[in-house]
């Protein structure tokens, strides 16, 4: 029978049990850093919901901002189409979501007979509405816009596309305007009923290559 080496065996228990140590103190390590790794998916875990959570008020607050600014800026457009072309016309604003953007779409709105047709700007009653709903729209996003910007209300040919039977409207609609947000209008036109209608009315000419500039009428309201 061969005879047993103790002295070995003795050696490789001793190397087992270091091993078994080594082995279990990575063990503990790996608990650890397991334990830690799992506190940290639970903080983040609780800081992704909190992010959700406010997320979901901005996207309130500004489903709310933009439903506030959206019938604001209706009664103003469909005031100023009543103003000037009758009781009959609307003006609406559809929000909508397009790739995750919010787009607007505008549209006129006509009553007949008590039912409501609506059409897009452009293709209701020619030019003079689309000049009247972009005129409403300028002098709307002026007077919302924080901080509200001071001077006057420069206007280049406004009502361009306007009848005649429409025109005076426009300017008393424009008179308004000047009056309700207390601003000066200041307009390059070539309509004679606009500067007829104004305070003060330059010409202006170009002559020599220069232009030439003459008050050619003043309202007579002791302002000199």
């Amino acid at each position: 029978m061969e005879e047993i080496d103790l002295s070995l065996i003795g050696n490789h228990l001793k190397q087992a049990r270091s091993t078994l140590e080594k082995k279990k103190i990575e063990y503990h390590i790996h608990q650890e850093q397991l334990s830690e790794l799992r506190k940290r998916v639970t903080k983040l875990e609780m800081e992704k919901e909190l992010m959700d959570k406010v997320h979901a008020i901005f996207d309130l607050s500004a489903q709310h901002a933009r439903e506030q600014a959206k019938q604001q800026l209706e009664t103003l457009v469909t005031n100023a189409l009543q103003y000037v072309f009758g009781p009959t016309f609307g003006f609406v604003i559809e929000l909508k979501s397009h790739s995750g953007n919010p787009t607007a779409e505008f549209y006129v709105t006509t009553t007949y007979d008590e039912e409501i047709i609506q059409n897009k700007p452009q293709d209701a009653r020619g030019g003079g509405i689309v000049d009247i709903i972009s005129l409403a729209l300028r002098v709307a996003l002026i007077e919302t816009v924080r901080p509200r910007p001071e001077g006057p209300i420069i206007l280049d040919e406004p009502g361009k596309h306007i009848s005649e039977d429409y025109i005076l409207p426009m300017i008393e609609f424009l008179k308004s305007i000047g009056e309700t947000f207390n601003r000066q209008i200041i307009m390059v036109t070539h309509n004679t009923h606009l500067t007829e209608s104004s305070d003060y009315a330059y010409h202006v000419r170009i002559q020599d290559g220069k232009s030439q500039v003459q008050l050619s009428r003043r309202l007579d309201n002791g302002i000199t």
